[in-house]
Order: structure tokens, then sequence, then C-alpha cells
């Protein structure tokens, strides 16, 4: 009975191993034209509070409760759970991404533990590798400890590959990952998202929405363009 205990305690241990490896960020250093390069820098510019758009007043209470209320466990502290929600959402906007899917990512990568390093080196609440601090800031990659700091660099760089790569974002995902080609990540971050992360707007709001929409003239917030496109290399 020891033999098969001993057995199973050591496959779950290899498992966590697995996964782990499997998660962390990888993202690899590629030459980029320099307007690429440009384009990216200044999309990681600006120190704005976080001010993330909704459609509805209605829209901002539901969709700030549900993330509260899916977080509380891995940031139990409200003011930090809730500036950290707003930035999510504020960022993935401001880099034209679905702020359910970095919640996603997120996850995957550091389980929302925000001073995290992997064994690759890479960084912080998104994994974001040093080598980007070089490439597009000024060198300081203790910076990325900073969760409004690394979000903004793992939506940036995430978008440049999106864009990258036309819009398929499975791989984009596996380019964030380092694992070009091999489906692993991105499906893990997609389920992650379908499971965990997606958010069903209810019908009532769904219809406030629109009406304050139509009266104020104003783009719906799931269509926000991104404000820097980081283009192709």
């Amino acid at each position: 009975m020891k033999y098969k205990s001993g057995l199973f305690c050591a496959f779950v241990l290899f498992w966590f191993a697995m996964a782990n490896q499997a998660s962390a960020a990888r993202q690899m250093y590629e030459p980029m034209a320099e307007s690429v390069r440009l384009a990216m820098r200044t999309s990681l510019e600006g120190n704005r509070v976080p001010y993330p758009i909704f459609d509805s007043a209605a829209q901002r209470i539901d969709w700030l409760s549900t993330m509260s209320g899916r977080l509380v466990r891995k940031v139990p502290n409200f003011g930090q759970r809730l500036a950290l929600i707003k930035t999510i959402r504020y960022e993935a906007q401001r880099a034209g991404l679905d702020p359910q899917l970095v919640f996603a990512v997120i996850q995957v990568e550091s389980g929302f533990q925000p001073r995290v390093s992997s064994s690759a080196g890479a960084m912080g609440l998104m994994q974001v590798m040093p080598f980007w601090t070089d490439l597009l800031g000024d060198g300081n990659s203790q910076a990325l400890l900073d969760p409004r700091i690394n979000i903004r660099y793992g939506c940036v760089i995430l978008r440049h590959y999106l864009d990258m790569e036309r819009g398929d974002l499975d791989r984009a995902l596996q380019r964030y990952n380092g694992s070009l080609g091999k489906p692993d990540y991105s499906d893990l971050v997609l389920n992650t998202l379908r499971v965990r992360w997606a958010y069903h707007e209810p019908e009532s709001i769904k219809r406030e929405a629109r009406r304050e929409l139509q009266a104020s003239g104003r783009p719906s917030s799931g269509n926000m363009p991104a404000l820097a496109s980081a283009g192709h290399p």
C-alpha cells in the first residue's frame, strides 16, 4: 500500500512539474523592424490612472462584481483586487484585446502572483521576459514586478504577436509562450478562458447598454480599437 501511495505522489508531483513547465512564458527575441519597435514602445507610454470603459453603469457594476467574486480567493484584499481588475480591463482595451483573455493568461502564467519568476527568467503576473525592457523600455527589468507595468507589457507583447499572426489567436498565444506550433499552451489558456473567465452578460444589462450607446453615440466597449498597433515585422 505504501508503495502504491509513493507512486501516486510521484505521479502528482511529475504532473504539476510538467504543467508548470508547459505554462511558463518564454517569449523569444526576434529581430523586428524599427517601425514595429517604435509602435510597441509608444504603446507602453502613458501613466494615466486605469479607467476602463463600459457600455453602461449596470454593465460596470455587474462586470466588476463578477470578476471580483472570481478573484477573491487569489487576491483577498478588496482594494488590491479592484485595482487589479480595473487595470486588466483598461490595459486589455488599450491594446485591443479581450479582457477575459488576459485574465486567463495571467491565471495560467502566474496564478495571479505578482512577484513570481520562472526558471526561464520570465517575471510577474504575465511572465514577461526581461529582454523586453531592454528592447522597449529603460532596461529596468525589476519594474516587471509592478502589476500595472507587467500587465501593460504583457498586453502589448500579446497584441504584437496577434498582429504578426494576422489574428490567429492560437498561434499568437504559442508565440507568447515560446512554443509556436505546439498547441498545449494555447489550448490550456483558451480552456481556462472558457471554463473560468468567460463573461456572460445578462440580457437586461445588454438592453440597457444598447439604449445608453444609442443615446450617446459612443462605440461599444467591445469594439474599442488599440491605441497603437504593433504592426507586422
